[in-house]
């Protein structure tokens, strides 16, 4: 049964998740698509957590029970200054394991507990259970280079996947059967929970 249930989710991934995780599952990292043969996941791994995200989404209108968290604009908001931003960047590129302004990190370690930390972890770890990544290795959503962590910080990220439940979509959404095999197919890709 679990054959029968991966190979017609398979099917079901490249006529719907495709064209945002690719062929292959391994996302659009400059758009922001997740890669699903990771070992990152935003809001669960479990087959459960994945038919959920795929009943409801991430941050869409559609349904009431998508996940949705929004990080700060921390820039653009005004909420810090463009060099305590800085800091927070070199403090990112170093728990990461990059290289860094070993000086402006230190400065960036107390910021980033002081306004990164409930979200991410002390440590930068994040927070699966309210969609905050883990910052602390090399795999990214958006990209890990300098340029693109500050602009996660100042902009914030706000990215979104539609519900795909015929509840909500009607026929062009997918039967709780079909959403569970795609669950399936997703889940035994490699990585998952």
């Amino acid at each position: 049964m679990h054959t029968f249930a991966v190979n017609a989710g398979g099917s079901i991934f490249a006529a719907n998740c495709s064209q945002c995780h690719e062929s292959g599952a391994a996302g659009v990292q400059a758009g922001g698509y997740p890669n699903l043969l990771d070992d990152d996941w935003l809001w669960g791994g479990e087959i459960g957590q994945i038919a959920y995200t795929v009943t409801h989404g991430i941050r869409n209108e559609q349904s009431f029970d998508s996940h949705y968290t929004q990080m700060p604009a921390f820039g653009a908001d005004k909420i810090l200054a463009d060099d305590e931003i800085d800091a927070i960047v070199q403090h990112v590129l170093s728990i990461s394991g990059q290289d860094h302004d070993a000086v402006l990190a230190g400065v960036g370690s107390t910021l980033f507990y002081d306004n990164c930390a409930p979200c991410h972890g002390d440590a930068g770890l994040g927070v699966e259970d309210i969609g905050a990544p883990n910052l602390s290795d090399a795999i990214w959503l958006y990209g890990g280079d300098a340029d693109t962590i500050r602009t996660s910080i100042h902009d914030a990220r706000f990215g979104v996947m539609p519900t795909w439940s015929e509840e909500f979509r009607g026929a062009s959404g997918l039967s709780l059967s079909e959403i569970n095999a795609v669950a399936a197919y997703v889940h035994q890709l490699g990585s998952a929970q």
